[in-house]
């Protein structure tokens, strides 16, 4: 079947590594028709938002996306796109799966985990204002509603994805009330899906762990602002979010993207790692149904690592971007 599936570009290198993995899932013999549409800077000068119309109803429409990093100007300018887009869509589930790679040289070479992460609450909401000059409150929202979801979101991935254990993590011992609730919730999901094991670590503490055992953890629940911070924290254990993948999931859509940064300073020479942005559409795929395709392509990126011929800059090679996406086809027809 034919596949329409929103692109967004990005910006910065964002462009070329969407590129290459476009070029990467067309040789792969999925049928695709994309619908490119801008977002951020670039949509802001052409249109005047940030979030055009067009492109929500595009993602609307064909239920899935695959975005390339998107600027996010620091203390002024626009809000976040990444955080209009999922709360326009209501993407309520962040899925970051931190697997190390072959012949990358990193901290823990036989890490696998999942980081799953709620998206529409908490402080990362951005809810905040100034009370009297000089003072700014900002509000930390937990709903039993959303909470419910995401615990129940990560049970059921848990179980498709055969994982052994969920570990939620908080800060319930302070914000009692709060991540108290969050935690109550998971407890309460938890009792329906007894095949997997169920505990929780506060924050902090879940963060020291990571760096001295690793290996303890399989899948990690966390509310929006801790799971921000921990799921960058997890892709330094493998060499950092250049090789990651993420997705934001909801029930009428999923985005796909590429979690690191746009990297203005390295735009237009064509020497990013499209690494992310691709296992990203490994995950796009399986989330479509097309499995053969995926491991197809996961099977090939994983040889090309392995064999270390092919390497871009980041990664201690010289590989332009296209000759990478050029390694992973020719794999991918030898295979």
């Amino acid at each position: 079947m034919t596949h329409r599936i929103t692109l967004i570009p990005g910006d910065g290198i964002g462009p070329e590594v969407a590129s290459s993995v476009v070029r990467i899932i067309e040789a792969s013999g999925v049928d695709v028709e994309w619908e490119t549409h801008f977002a951020g800077a670039q949509a802001l000068e052409k249109f005047g938002e940030t979030l055009p119309a067009d492109l929500l109803e595009s993602i609307r429409r064909n239920r899935v996306a695959l975005k390339g990093p998107i600027t996010t100007p620091v203390g002024k300018g626009f809000t976040s796109v990444n955080v209009g887009l999922r709360k326009a869509l209501d993407l309520y589930a962040n899925l970051r799966p931190v697997r190390a790679l072959p012949n990358v040289a990193c901290r823990y070479p036989e890490l696998d985990l999942v980081v799953v992460r709620e998206n529409t609450e908490s402080l990362y909401s951005g809810i905040e204002h100034e009370v009297v000059p000089g003072v700014v409150e900002s509000l930390k929202i937990i709903t039993e509603k959303a909470s419910t979801r995401i615990a129940r979101f990560a049970f059921e991935y848990s179980r498709i994805e055969k994982r052994r254990k969920i570990t939620a993590v908080h800060k319930a011992n302070i914000m009692k009330m709060s991540d108290g609730l969050f935690l109550d919730c998971f407890r309460k999901v938890s009792k329906h899906y007894p095949e997997i094991e169920a505990d929780d670590k506060i924050v902090d503490n879940a963060c020291m762990q990571l760096v001295m055992r690793p290996e303890q953890f399989d899948v990690m629940l966390l509310e929006n602002l801790y799971g921000d911070i921990v799921s960058d924290l997890c892709a330094g254990l493998v060499g950092g979010l250049g090789l990651v993948p993420g997705a934001n999931i909801g029930e009428l859509g999923a985005v796909f993207e590429a979690v690191h940064g746009s990297a203005p300073d390295i735009a237009g020479q064509g020497i990013a790692n499209p690494t992310a942005l691709l296992q990203s559409g490994i995950l796009m795929l399986k989330y479509l149904n097309e499995r053969e395709a995926a491991d197809r392509i996961e099977c090939a990126m994983l040889k090309v690592f392995a064999e270390g011929k092919v390497r871009t800059r980041d990664i201690g090679g010289t590989a332009k971007t296209a000759e990478f996406a050029d390694a992973i086809i020719s794999a991918m027809r030898e295979a």
